[in-house]
C-alpha cells in the first residue's frame, strides 16, 4: 500500500461510508460559481452543474435525498496531490485570476476569491474524490462537476485550480485494498496535461487523451506521458471521432487490466464551442458517452465520469441526456453495477 512518506494515510471526511439508498452521483449546490456577474466574463456556463441536476430531477431519474452530497476538500486533502507552495500562490488574486482566466478577479480581496471562486472548485475537487471511492464500491460513479485536467502537483491553468484527477486517484491508491492500477480516458476537446504531468513515470496509471492537437495547452512535455495518443484536426465530425474513441477505448482496456477507470467526458467537443475546435453533435456526445461505459461494463472495471470542460449554455442538457441514456441502456443502476465491483476486493480504512 501507497502511504506517503510510510505514515499512516491523514484523517479525512471525503471516504465516509455512503448509504445504499443513494445513487453513486455526487454533486453540492456550492459547485456553482455566482459572482455579481463575474463568471459571465469567462466563455463557460459558471452553473451548468445546478442546471443538469436540475434536468435529472425533471426526468424523475434522482432526487435531492437521493444523491450523494460533495464535501469540500480540505487543504490537507489537498496536499495528498499538491505542493504547500502551490496552494500558498492561490491565495494571491492575480495567480488565481490567471489560473481562471477571469482577469476582473485580480482585482478582488483574496477571501472572496477563496469563498466565491475557489471553494467551488474545491468542493467539486472533494466530489472527484469521493466518487473515486463509490466507484470501487458500487462499479460506477459521476462527479456532475470536477475534471480539471490542465491542473497538476504545482501548476494551474485553463480554469483548473486543483487536480481532481490525480488527487482522486492518489487517494485510491492509499486507502482502497485492491486498486493498484487506473486507466484515465481523457476526451476533453484538450489535451489533459495535468494529469499527464502528475503521472508522467508512474506506471500504475495508463492515460489514453483524444483531442484538438491545434489548440490549447499544446503541452509537448506532458504528451510524453500519453500511452494512447488520438490527435484530432480542426472539425472532427461524428462518424470519424465515435469510430476512433470506439477502436482506442477497446484497445486501452485490452493492453492495460486496470482496477479503475477515470473517465474525463469534456463536452466541449460540441459543433461550435469557441474553445474546442470539433464538430461533435449533442447525439455524438450520448453515443461516446454509451461507448466509454459499455466498454468498461464489457471489461469488468469500475468508472468514475468526470463532467470537466464544455463551454456552451445546451451543454448542460446535453449531458443530462447523456446520463439518462445511459440509466435507459441499463449502464447506471442505483445497484452495483456487477458483484464485488469487477472483483476488487473494497476494504477502507475509515477515519485514518
Amino acid at each position: 500500500m501507497d502511504t506517503r512518506g510510510g505514515t499512516m494515510p491523514h484523517r479525512t471526511e471525503l471516504y465516509h461510508d455512503i448509504p445504499p439508498t443513494c445513487w453513486p452521483i455526487v454533486y453540492s449546490p456550492d459547485y456553482n460559481i455566482t459572482f455579481m456577474g463575474l463568471e459571465k466574463l469567462h466563455p463557460f456556463d459558471a452553473g451548468k452543474w445546478g442546471k443538469v441536476i436540475n434536468f435529472l430531477k425533471e426526468a424523475k431519474l434522482i432526487a435531492d435525498d437521493l444523491i450523494v452530497r460533495a464535501r469540500e476538500a480540505t487543504e490537507e486533502d489537498l496536499l495528498v496531490g499538491h505542493t504547500r507552495s502551490y496552494l500558498n500562490r492561490l491565495k494571491w488574486s492575480f495567480v488565481v485570476a490567471t489560473i481562471t482566466e477571469i482577469p476582473p478577479v485580480l482585482f478582488l480581496p483574496n477571501f472572496l476569491v477563496q469563498r466565491k471562486v475557489l471553494r467551488p472548485l474545491r468542493t467539486q475537487t472533494g466530489g472527484t474524490i469521493m466518487a473515486g471511492k463509490l466507484a470501487i464500491e458500487r462499479g460506477w460513479a459521476i462527479n456532475i462537476g470536477g475534471g480539471f485536467h490542465h491542473c497538476s502537483s504545482d501548476k494551474g491553468g485553463g480554469f483548473c485550480a486543483y487536480a481532481d484527477i490525480s488527487l482522486a486517484l492518489k487517494f485510491l491508491f492509499e486507502r482502497m485494498e485492491g486498486v493498484s492500477k487506473a486507466t484515465i480516458i481523457d476526451l476533453d476537446a484538450h489535451q489533459g496535461n495535468g494529469h499527464e504531468r502528475d503521472f508522467m513515470d508512474d506506471r500504475r496509471v495508463y492515460i489514453m487523451d483524444v483531442y484538438n492537437r491545434y489548440i490549447y495547452p499544446g503541452d509537448g512535455f506532458a504528451k510524453r506521458a500519453i500511452r494512447r495518443k488520438v490527435e484530432l484536426d480542426w472539425g472532427t465530425e461524428d462518424a470519424e471521432y465515435l469510430q476512433k474513441v470506439k477502436t482506442h477505448m477497446e484497445g486501452a482496456l485490452n493492453e492495460v487490466k486496470s482496477d479503475i477507470i477515470v473517465y474525463n467526458a469534456g463536452t466541449d467537443i460540441l459543433d461550435g464551442d469557441p474553445l474546442g475546435g470539433l464538430a461533435i453533435s449533442p447525439q455524438g456526445i450520448i453515443d461516446r458517452d454509451e461507448i466509454v461505459f459499455r466498454a468498461a461494463r464489457k471489461h469488468r472495471i469500475p468508472i468514475l465520469m468526470v463532467t470537466s470542460g464544455g463551454y456552451q449554455k445546451r451543454t448542460a442538457r446535453i449531458i443530462a441526456d447523456s446520463l439518462l441514456n445511459l440509466h435507459s441502456q441499463g449502464l447506471i443502476e442505483k445497484e452495483t453495477a456487477f458483484g464485488e465491483a469487477g472483483g476488487a476486493k473494497v476494504e477502507t480504512m475509515h477515519g485514518k
